[in-house]
Formats: C-alpha cells, sequence, structure tokens
C-alpha cells in the first residue's frame, strides 16, 4: 500500500472517532449544567472541564471573552478556527475519505459523506439544549455507523489494519483526558470525594464512555473512583480502556509487520506500553498519582503515534 493511501485511512479513522469523543464530553457537559446551581456546594466548572478534556484552551481564549455554554458549544461543535471541532473533524474525515474512496468500502463513505452533508442543517441555528442533545447523540451514531460498517464490511487487510490503528490511538487518548480532566479539574474544591457530588460526575464519565453498565457488571457495587480507573485504564475487556486500546494496536501492528516483513520503532513501543499496563495495578497508580500516570501514558502515546507516521506514513 501506497504510504499516502495509509496516513489517509489511519487519519481518516482518527478524526472520525475525534469527533465522537468530542460529542460526548460535550454530552457530558450538559448533564453536569443541569444540575441545580448549589449542587455540591460549589461553582460548576463543567465547561472548562470540557475544554480542558479537548485539549485546546489555548486556542479558544482568542477567539472568546468568555468560558460559558453558549462559548464552548460553537467552539467545540461548530467552529471552522478550532480543528478538532466536530465540524471541523467530520470535514478532514471526509477530505481523507475522499483521497481513498477506493480504498473504501461504498458503506464507509456513504457514512462519512452522508454525516458530513447533513452537517450543514445543523450550522448556524440556535438550538435549545434539547436539540443540542439530539444533535449530539447524531454525532455519536455517525461514528458508530462508520466503525460498524469497517468492521462488517472490509477485507481483512492493511487498509483495514490502518484504520484500526487510527481509532486505537485516538481512543486511547480520548479516555485518558477524560479521566484525568475529572479527577484535577471538575470536582470543586469545596466538594469531598466520595460525596454525591463526585459520584454524581463519576457515573456521568462512565455513561459518555458506554460504561456505565459494564462498571455494574465486572464490580457489582457502587461507583468508587479507583474502580474506574480499574476499568478505563487496566481491564482488557473494556473497549475504551488504555489496555484494550493497546491490546489493539499491537495486534494490528504485528499483522503489519508480518505484511511487510519487518518491525520497527512502533512495534517495540506498543509492546512496552501493554506489558506496563498488564504489570501496573489501580492501588499502584494511585499510590503514584492518577495525574502523572496519565501524563506520562499520554505522552508515550503521543510518542507511538509519531513513530507510526515515521515508519508507515511519512
Amino acid at each position: 500500500m501506497l504510504s499516502r493511501t495509509a496516513d489517509n485511512l489511519y487519519w481518516l479513522s482518527r478524526y472520525a472517532e475525534r469527533a465522537d469523543f468530542v460529542a460526548r464530553i460535550l454530552d457530558a457537559a450538559l448533564r453536569l449544567s443541569a444540575l441545580p446551581a448549589n449542587y455540591g456546594g460549589g461553582e460548576a466548572n463543567e465547561w472548562e472541564s470540557a475544554l480542558a478534556s479537548a485539549g485546546n484552551i489555548d486556542l479558544f481564549r482568542p477567539l472568546y471573552d468568555s468560558v460559558n455554554e453558549h462559548t464552548v458549544r460553537d467552539f467545540l461543535a461548530f467552529s471552522p478556527n478550532n480543528p478538532s471541532s466536530i465540524r471541523s473533524c467530520l470535514q478532514t474525515a471526509r477530505e481523507n475519505a475522499r483521497s481513498v474512496r477506493t480504498a473504501l468500502t461504498s458503506e464507509m463513505w456513504e457514512a462519512i459523506n452522508e454525516a458530513y452533508l447533513h452537517l450543514r442543517s445543523f450550522e448556524g441555528r440556535d438550538m435549545t439544549r434539547e436539540e443540542f442533545a439530539r444533535f449530539l447523540d447524531w454525532v455519536k451514531g455517525v461514528s458508530l455507523a462508520f466503525d460498524g460498517s469497517a468492521y462488517r464490511t472490509m477485507l481483512r487487510n492493511d487498509a483495514y489494519w490502518f484504520t484500526r490503528l487510527g481509532i486505537a490511538i485516538e481512543r486511547a487518548d480520548n479516555t485518558a483526558r477524560i479521566l484525568d480532566v475529572k479527577y484535577h479539574v471538575l470536582l470543586p474544591e469545596t466538594e469531598r470525594v466520595g460525596g454525591s457530588l463526585d459520584y454524581f460526575q463519576w457515573t456521568t464519565i462512565l455513561r459518555e464512555v458506554s460504561a456505565l453498565t459494564a462498571y455494574h457488571w465486572v464490580y457489582r457495587e457502587s461507583i468508587k473512583p479507583w474502580l474506574v480507573a480499574d476499568l478505563l485504564i487496566l481491564n482488557r475487556e473494556m473497549p475504551r480502556s488504555l489496555a484494550n486500546c493497546y491490546e489493539m494496536l499491537v495486534n494490528n501492528l504485528d499483522r503489519i509487520a508480518d505484511s511487510y516483513g519487518r518491525r520497527g520503532p512502533s512495534q517495540r513501543l506498543a509492546r512496552g506500553m501493554l506489558a506496563k499496563l498488564d504489570d501496573t495495578t489501580v492501588d499502584e497508580i494511585f499510590a503514584s498519582g492518577l495525574h502523572e500516570f496519565i501524563e506520562a501514558f499520554i505522552a508515550e502515546n503521543n510518542r507511538l503515534g509519531a513513530a507510526i507516521v515515521e515508519q508507515y506514513l511519512g
């Protein structure tokens, strides 16, 4: 496969996954903002946490005067000046899809193309919260349709493996950011850990990564922060966990290596991180600091992304 084709498939999948992630953090912010103003005893900062999750606060500040529901919704959902807004993600995904149209199945192309065309009907509208929530559900549905069409219709060859790499590395980054922001940004200083607001926020985070039911299946008890972290970091059975993402990365990088006849830095980095996750307990993570663990993970995940680009896509 030409590296340009592989590059477009990789980034097509990353941007489709990123649109889903941004929709999920906006949905979480909507749910948290619906709480009574005095719930938890602290000032609401759910919209700042949404910006922090997306990782582009510095880009937001020159464009808007203040952080509030209206400005954050506009910036994360529709702003053409934000390369990671839902609008920009779907537009970039479609551009990548057009570049490799012959490498996609018709179902994959239709999922992305129809989503981009339908997106125009939402832009410029002054949506109520209920309308905006329906828009976010639609975005999550687009991601499901694209991912499902790839899984059901693509040949299991290098084109498929590069789409899986894009999804896995983006999803790992997204899950890590959601966990980090909840632990360090979302809970007001005046609210105690383990209180009612803390419980509601962890429940919302689980819901937004489609893990609330899975949590109760695995642990069969009330929501506890260290068990949420265990599920979303170390549990290989959880599709959005860091361990599951790295199992997917290792498997697909190995298939690419077998197909191309050689291994390199990306295979070594992916296997090293998976081994680290397998050898770590959640108690050790919290003892050394969840924030520090996630910061280090995000840096290593970025290193792997750069290695994949240099090894295969450059």
